[in-house]
């Protein structure tokens, strides 16, 4: 079995270039997200909330300061290493595997901006499912932001540059076996550098099987981050609440 640390997601997202590449991802839209989401959930100050795959800290962060009592993990030992010079009582990092449970019940689990489906073993998508379900307290509400797999094939694009100080990525785009793979090309400092990403393109069919399996409901489908209905011609996002 393929060792965690050797997939595309455990070296790619701990290079610097991973933060350089989506450095401008927009943070208004974020906490636009997170105030309509925490709002739908009614979850008050002082409640715990889990932020799954968290990367540096970007929505734990946002959620401490409105008053939330945030964990954050994540598989990328540098992404944590960098969110833990913000750590304080009610906000905490650590490296953890989101396959396997975390040690705490919370009183939501959010699993934010396509941090889902990396897996080359399909059976870990339902493990992790599994696992969010484990995390929850009683009547507590999970909530996975993925990428609506349909309209993203629809309307990839083949290639595209972007240049990003005096770094020019080169980035393409196809399907390949089920998944929506990303190759990442760009030279620095005289070297040549090459990542991948990979996410499996699933469906909204594909977590009802999932929720199915594990034993959760699927209590609503939100297309975009103003928690507009899921349509799957024209919705951006699949944002799925469960428990």
């Amino acid at each position: 079995m393929q060792k965690e640390k050797d997939n595309w997601y455990a070296s790619w997202f701990n290079t610097p270039y991973y933060h350089i590449l989506y450095k401008d991802r927009n943070h208004r839209e974020a906490a636009l997200f997170m105030n309509a989401l925490t709002n739908y959930l009614n979850l008050k100050k002082g409640d715990t909330i889990l932020d799954l795959a968290c990367g540096r800290g970007r929505h734990a962060k946002y959620l401490y300061k409105q008053g939330f009592n945030v964990t954050g993990i994540d598989l990328s030992e540098e992404s944590i290493e960098y969110a833990k010079q913000y750590e304080k009582p009610g906000l905490h990092f650590e490296v953890h595997d989101m396959c396997l449970p975390y040690p705490q019940r919370f009183d939501a689990v959010f699993n934010l901006f396509t941090s889902f489906g990396y897996f080359e073993n399909e059976i870990d998508n339902l493990r992790t499912v599994k696992a969010i379900k484990a995390e929850l307290k009683s009547g507590a509400y999970g909530v996975i932001d993925f990428l609506n797999s349909e309209l993203a094939v629809k309307n990839l694009i083949p290639s595209e540059k972007k240049k990003i100080g005096d770094i020019v990525f080169y980035i393409e785009k196809y399907v390949e076996d089920g998944y929506i793979i990303k190759n990442i090309r760009f030279t620095d400092d005289e070297t040549d550098y090459h990542y991948v990403e990979k996410v499996r393109a699933l469906t909204l069919q594909d977590f009802e099987f999932y929720f199915k399996e594990a034993g959760i409901t699927l209590k609503n489908v939100f297309g975009n981050y103003r928690l507009n209905s899921f349509n799957q011609n024209t919705s951006e996002r699949l944002i799925l609440i469960f428990n």
